[in-house]
């Protein structure tokens, strides 16, 4: 048998610790905030008609910003590693990601998406860890780089004098850019 420690819970056990009222409304605000800050992303991509939209992105960051509550919160104790649920958060959302990557007709489609999901997570994480201002920079910049950097390519190209479309990808003149008729 353990050693009891002196609240009779045995050394090195796990215990759920005693969360006052105000840390709760304060990890509610944490998990709304990551929820809020996923859904702007979705959307960005939901406009774009991505297989990964609103509701994925949103579920992705608030799912991401509880098990980071969880990981810190949920259990103390000599044998805790908050840092474990991370890493399970950053190599769980390859799995995700790895769904919404798609190849038609030598095309390579979605690895944005899949980028933006692993991002949103680590924007959970950052929530759920109260890293508000980081959280919240965190998806300005990734909105930046979604709606604003495909305009900077296409204007480089334009000044440089290259085709509009990528070596290698080549235009099927029926297709509207949507996944589902790959589906």
């Amino acid at each position: 048998m353990g050693r009891a420690s002196p609240g009779g819970v045995p050394a090195g056990a796990f215990v759920t610790p005693e969360l006052t009222t105000t840390l709760q409304v304060e990890l509610v605000a944490r998990l709304a905030l990551g929820l809020i800050l996923g859904a702007m992303i979705g959307f960005e991509r939901e406009l774009h008609r991505q297989p990964a939209g609103f509701r994925t992105h949103s579920l992705v960051a608030v799912g991401a910003a509880l098990f980071t509550i969880i990981s810190a919160y949920g259990f103390t104790g000599v044998a805790v590693d908050p840092t474990r649920i991370a890493a399970q958060i950053v190599s769980g959302i390859g799995f995700i990601g790895a769904g919404t990557i798609l190849q038609h007709r030598g095309n390579v489609r979605g690895l944005t998406t899949a980028a933006s999901l692993w991002s949103v997570a680590a924007i959970g994480m950052a929530a759920g860890a109260g890293m508000i201002v980081i959280a919240v920079i965190g998806t300005a910049l990734i909105l930046i780089v979604l709606a604003l950097l495909d305009r900077v390519e296409a204007l480089a190209r334009r000044i440089m004098r290259l085709p509009p479309d990528r070596p290698g990808r080549a235009r099927d003149p029926v297709d509207d850019g949507l996944t589902d008729d790959l589906l």
